[in-house]
């Protein structure tokens, strides 16, 4: 594949990042076959994401929802900042909003979700995790699908189980989707890398 046939990425991220941060970290040691990240963009601060893309040369943007009149008007900026970068795919890591409509329109089928459990289960939660530990479940895991206008559901891309143990609780769960979501998240770029030659070879 040629450089210019190379996914451009945009990853989303509103909180301090480790998934978004793990998934750039990998990017610039050469670990995404075809594709570039070019654009970070983020709210909080500190923002371990923003600091590493930064330190590596990759353009970010900080916005914040609460400098919009609302949810829409936040994602018409979203969209603005993303459309003139001519970004090809875009990656919620750790993006606690919902993408509206028009957001969905102007990238069909090219935004991507993380949730941490294993679709169809805990859908629809910011607490997939503490609520698998408090359903008993003894099995959980991390979901990547195409969002859609239905709150996570969509195509799914990637599944990972992860299995509970008697006493795991918050604390010592968390860590076993932390990593394994380094692994989804490559797993899934992979995916959709394979889906966009398909498409090129046409």
């Amino acid at each position: 594949m040629q450089l210019d046939q190379n996914i451009k990425w945009a990853i989303l991220v509103t909180g301090w990042g480790r998934n978004a941060k793990d998934t750039i970290k990998a990017y610039t040691k050469g670990k995404l076959a075809n594709s570039t990240i070019n654009l970070v963009i983020y709210e909080e601060e500190p923002c371990g994401a923003k600091d590493y893309a930064e330190k590596h040369g990759i353009e970010t943007l900080q916005l914040i929802k609460r400098n919009f009149p609302n949810l829409l008007s936040y994602q018409e900026q979203l969209t603005l900042e993303i459309k003139k970068r001519n970004i090809d795919y875009i990656f919620m890591l750790n993006f606690k909003y919902i993408i509206k409509e028009p957001m969905l329109k102007a990238f069909p089928n090219k935004i991507i979700n993380i949730h941490p459990s294993l679709f169809p289960s805990f859908l629809a939660t910011k607490t997939a995790i503490q609520d698998a530990l408090d359903y008993g479940v003894k099995i959980t895991g991390i979901t990547t699908h195409i969002i859609d206008d239905k709150v996570d559901e969509g195509i799914i891309l990637c599944q990972r189980a992860i299995k509970v143990s008697k006493n795991d609780n918050f604390e010592t769960l968390y860590p076993k989707f932390a990593k394994k979501g380094k692994k989804i998240v490559l797993k899934t770029i992979s995916e959709i890398e394979k889906l966009h030659l398909e498409k090129l070879d046409k």
